[in-house]
């Protein structure tokens, strides 16, 4: 645990297990999917053991709300929750979505669910996540009847995960390498890496005010923390709309391509010590992922497995990311 870093609030509880959450969404559904580019909130209740928690609800996100038939949504909890509850304490959340309704996008769900869990092996400045089985209950009536339970899950809110790790999130337009916490960059380039995830940077996003795409900034002690997200277009998740940018010139993006900045060689060798050392631990979340059928299960494995044979050498693969590393 990194200096500064305390256990606090009653926030905390929704992502202090791993057991899957039986949640029902109750509301104007159909109106909330087919106006999703206003992003207007709309009132409906989250039932969650057997209790009603009242709720505004929108869609969310950039380019899924494109490719996606059912887009991601953000949770209001405008009075926190009741207390005692499981969800005392939340503001707005992020809810990850399933994309369409087939059973591809259900492994969809679940293998970026797997990605956030495998970065929180590597770090404790890591999102935390928790997997959900979510009942839509449309008030319209116009949802079909067999898209309405699909997994999901939530994300801690960047507030939350702030006051967790001790620090405060930065909005800023660019981010000088010197101030980054080393050791956290490291890791993240490895652990980019071993997901075939391309789709983040360090540097402004297209649209966007502040630096990064796909991540965030959090000031700790006075380093600067780079926290991933969105792994949706990740080897590891491989979704149908899944394509490498054309600059790469990568045929699939189950290629891995190494996107870290050059650093320091001994800090990234062990980064890539301690993801090796984490073998096992890795392998045991795709294996005991509830839900995952046991043919993605398998392929997930074997897909991890070829970062875990190249890094054996860590010698060579630490040489190939020197070879590839961002100026």
């Amino acid at each position: 645990m990194y200096l500064g870093m305390c256990p606090t609030a009653s926030a905390e509880s929704l992502f202090e297990d791993d057991a899957v959450i039986d949640v029902e969404l109750i509301g104007p559904l159909h109106t909330l999917i087919e106006n999703k580019e206003i992003r207007e909130e709309h009132p409906f209740v989250l039932r969650a053991n057997g209790i009603d928690h009242r709720v505004l609800v929108r869609v969310r996100g950039k380019s899924r709300i494109r490719v996606c038939d059912f887009p991601p949504l953000r949770i209001n909890f405008e009075n926190g929750g009741p207390e005692h509850t499981t969800f005392h304490g939340q503001d707005k959340l992020k809810l990850v979505t399933h994309c369409r309704d087939s059973d591809r996008s259900e492994t969809d769900v679940l293998e970026e669910y797997l990605a956030y869990r495998i970065f929180g092996l590597m770090t404790d400045v890591a999102y935390r996540v928790r997997l959900l089985r979510l009942t839509y209950t449309d008030s319209d009536q116009r949802l079909h009847q067999e898209a309405r339970v699909h997994s999901g899950f939530a994300i801690e809110s960047i507030e939350h995960f702030s006051e967790r790790v001790g620090g405060v999130p930065e909005h800023l337009s660019s981010v000088y390498l010197s101030r980054l916490n080393s050791e956290q960059a490291a890791i993240v380039y490895v652990f980019q890496y071993l997901i075939g995830n391309t789709d983040w940077s360090l540097v402004l996003a297209e649209n966007d005010d502040a630096c990064c795409h796909n991540g965030d900034l959090i000031a700790i002690d006075k380093e600067i923390f780079y926290v991933p997200y969105d792994f949706d277009l990740a080897g590891i998740v491989n979704t149908v709309y899944a394509k490498p940018d054309p600059s790469f010139r990568m045929r699939s993006v189950r290629s891995r391509r190494y996107r870290g900045f050059c650093m320091d060689n001994a800090t990234l060798h062990e980064a890539i010590r301690k993801v090796n050392a984490l073998k096992a631990d890795i392998l045991a979340l795709v294996n005991d992922l509830p839900g995952l059928p046991d043919k993605d299960a398998k392929q997930t494995a074997s897909y991890l497995m070829q970062f875990f044979d190249k890094a054996e050498n860590e010698k060579k693969l630490l040489k190939s990311f020197e070879s590839r590393c961002l100026d």
